[in-house]
């Protein structure tokens, strides 16, 4: 689980005071961590949807877009 808090914090602090080298290691670090955590979780979501045709079928969507 990716730890908001800590990445909320470290951003005001870098807007208020700025960061040490550490800290912005440690920054982005924790933002990657949270844009993969987006990304899986939508690609899952995605991997699990249909498409229905005109014809009332369900159609799954193919990785490339096509049906």
């Amino acid at each position: 689980m990716v730890d908001l808090q800590r990445i909320n914090f470290l951003a005001r602090k870098a807007r208020y005071e700025g960061l040490t080298e550490e800290e912005k290691q440690e920054q982005a670090k924790l933002r990657r961590e949270y844009v993969d955590s987006v990304v899986g979780n939508l690609r899952s979501q995605l991997d699990s949807t249909y498409v229905v045709d005109e014809n009332g079928n369900k159609v799954k969507l193919s990785k490339d877009g096509k049906k």
